[in-house]
């Protein structure tokens, strides 16, 4: 007679992110399977389940028959785990079992040694009672059972006696089968699959995917994880409608009152701002006038630095007037340096939700370039920048987002994506020269939801900090880069207000 459960309840998993995914963790009782290609952390996962299980009292037990008990110590240990509370029983042919089987003539080594080696699991769990049992793995009871039916008919029995001990098990599958094992899948009521590919540059790429759950809503599509010391942490997939607040979306002011009016006042709470432009046009030191002013207020500021090291953007700024190491030791301001050769989108934006869970209020990626060129192998990145920027706007985070043109000086200069779609609004930055010099030039191109000036004016950047000038209203042509002085009066619509939707 099956135990009675309470389906209600979540057996939680251990992993980080893992339970999240699940909607609270598995359901009691049930049979899972874990599939993925060797190295994918199949057994690290299946580790922590049952030291999560140990934590809470419960009795676990990890049925071996591949690894001996020594390798899984080490395995533990190189994670710092002791494996306390933790039974492991190893069912591997010793040397005197293949000397036995060598001397069977009516039956086949292997039916004897399955008999056996399900005699002795089916002994030990009735005798330990445990509610946590892994079973690591199929591939090995595939080989003893030989063909599909014997197969079939083993899982089916396995399961109908867990099920009576009101046990919660994982079943690890190393995809030794040829095809993918609709066997198991069918049998089992849930299937997690961890997907380990190899990327031409930089770290591998690990993705978590539940391809079948029973009775349980979960968080679908392909989720990040990295296998660390200390064992799986995945990163669930971002979904922005899922974290909506209500804010006031005030403009947030820059501390320079000509910037302020070229962009209507500044940038919207809860909206993205694309500073685009050649290298060297001032996007990185226009969106740091913005996080020093921001930081000052005391609100919390976040810098994901893609391009440039920590401790230089420091000194650079410090030169033009910007220090940034008092609201850094004050925790107003964070800069992170990102490792472009280690990183998945999963894991950035993870990063970037906990930023805003511990109050950051305006967001700053330098640069768009950097983060495309860390995940050159990630082929829908726009979709998942996009799902980013409407989780930061429905948490009324102020978003600006610096990208690189290729090219100095022209009308061709190219961009790595067109990320103008995604945003609120858009800065354009230009050289211009006029009698041998070279200048700056700024121009705000869209808007949404608010005025701003159609004028163009001159950025400088020196000794005396972020200065925005007049507008141009002498010159032609400053955004091509060749400007000519104009002898008529400028239309007053030139340096008028634009409201864009």
């Amino acid at each position: 007679m099956a135990a009675e459960l309470d389906l209600n309840t979540r057996v939680k998993t251990g992993v980080s992110g893992l339970d999240d995914v699940l909607h609270g963790g598995l359901q009691p009782g049930h049979i899972y399977l874990i599939d993925g290609t060797p190295g994918a952390g199949k057994t690290t996962l299946a580790m922590q389940f049952l030291m999560a299980g140990a934590a809470a009292g419960e009795k676990t037990l990890y049925v071996t028959l591949s690894e001996t008990e020594p390798e899984l110590r080490r395995s533990a240990a190189s994670h710092r785990w002791d494996l306390d509370g933790v039974s492991i029983r190893e069912y591997i042919p010793t040397d005197a079992m293949l000397d036995k089987d060598a001397g069977l003539t009516m039956f086949r080594a292997s039916e004897v040694e399955l008999g056996e080696t399900l005699t002795r699991i089916l002994s030990d769990i009735e005798t330990l009672q445990p509610r946590r049992v892994v079973i690591d793995a199929l591939s090995e009871l595939r080989l003893l059972c030989e063909e599909q039916l014997r197969y079939r008919r083993q899982l089916l029995a396995l399961k109908r006696f867990f099920v009576n001990r009101a046990c919660t098990v994982l079943m690890l599958d190393d995809r030794s089968a040829l095809d993918r094992d609709s066997q198991v899948e069918s049998i089992a009521h849930g299937v997690i699959s961890l997907e380990h590919s190899f990327t031409p540059y930089g770290g591998d790429q690990r993705r978590l995917r539940i391809r079948k759950l029973r009775a349980q809503t979960f968080r679908t599509g392909l989720h990040d994880y990295v296998i660390a010391t200390g064992g799986l942490v995945v990163f669930p997939r971002l979904v922005a409608s899922e974290h909506q607040v209500s804010f006031e979306r005030v403009a947030v002011p820059s501390g320079i009152a000509a910037l302020d009016a070229l962009l209507g006042g500044g940038p919207q709470k809860g909206t993205s701002t694309l500073l685009i432009g050649p290298a060297g046009s001032g996007k990185t030191s226009l969106a740091m006038q913005y996080v020093a002013a921001t930081a000052a207020r005391g609100e919390r500021v976040s810098v994901y630095m893609f391009d440039e090291l920590r401790d230089l953007l420091v000194d650079r700024f410090q030169e033009v007037g910007l220090k940034l190491s008092g609201v850094i030791e004050n925790g107003t301001l964070a800069l992170h340096q990102i490792d472009p050769t280690a990183l998945s989108p999963g894991e950035f934006a993870n990063l970037v939700q906990r930023d805003v869970n511990n109050g950051t209020s305006m967001v700053v990626i330098d640069s768009l370039n950097g983060y495309l060129n860390s995940m050159p192998h990630e082929g829908f990145l726009a979709a998942q920048l996009h799902e980013l920027f409407a989780y930061l706007g429905n948490r009324g985070v102020v978003t600006i987002l610096v990208v690189g043109q290729q090219g100095i000086v022209g009308n061709n200069m190219q961009v790595p994506i067109d990320a103008s779609y995604l945003v609120d609004s858009i800065i354009l930055f230009r050289f211009f020269e006029i009698r041998g010099r070279v200048r700056k030039a700024l121009s705000v191109m869209k808007k949404r939801g608010g005025s701003h000036e159609r004028t163009i004016r001159e950025l400088t950047i020196d000794a005396e900090g972020v200065r925005v000038g007049e507008a141009l209203n002498d010159f032609q042509g400053v955004l091509t880069g060749s400007p000519a002085v104009i002898s008529q009066p400028v239309p007053a619509i030139v340096s008028g207000l634009s409201n864009d939707n």
